[in-house]
């Protein structure tokens, strides 16, 4: 089984960051000028959180508040459970489905190194058949054709 470390090393370095008190707005920008679906959030140079499409789509659009207004700070994510260099992809998989999450900040002695994704992860199990077959379990329970369906009726 994969551990973070070889999946971050395969992956190289991209971190994508921005200021807690930057709007959501610029959030947006940065997102679509990187072709990222998430940033991290910094304050005073330290790991504050991640800001995603999602966040966007739950905390602003949903809740009527202005891009332009709303501060990344008012609604990024900051609840993620993190993982170490050391932890197996696996737990990062069981971590995901649990907390419902597509990313996992990695920290190394209290110091952060970077995000893991939901799409390092999917790329690895590709490699690793009993990542794979974790991969298959989560989809199954909830991130599958399903859940997909179920929501696409409210549209």
């Amino acid at each position: 089984m994969c551990k973070v470390s070889a999946l971050l090393a395969t992956r190289g370095p991209r971190i994508y960051f921005i200021d807690a008190n930057a709007t959501v707005l610029d959030a947006l920008s940065a997102l679509e000028c990187e072709n990222q679906s998430y940033l991290v959030v910094v304050h005073q140079g330290k790991f504050v959180g991640v800001f995603s499409e999602r966040d966007y789509s739950r905390k602003v659009i949903l809740q009527g508040k202005s891009a332009i207004s709303t501060l990344v700070k008012e609604v990024m994510s900051t609840d993620l459970p993190i993982v170490s260099s050391d932890d197996k992809a696996e737990h990062c998989m069981m971590l995901m489905n649990a907390y419902k999450t597509r990313y996992l900040p990695v920290f190394d002695e209290f110091e952060f190194k970077t995000v893991i994704t939901i799409n390092d992860l999917v790329k690895e199990a590709f490699d690793d058949e009993e990542l794979a077959h974790v991969v298959k379990g989560v989809i199954g329970n909830g991130w599958g054709e399903d859940a997909y369906m179920g929501r696409s009726r409210i549209y």
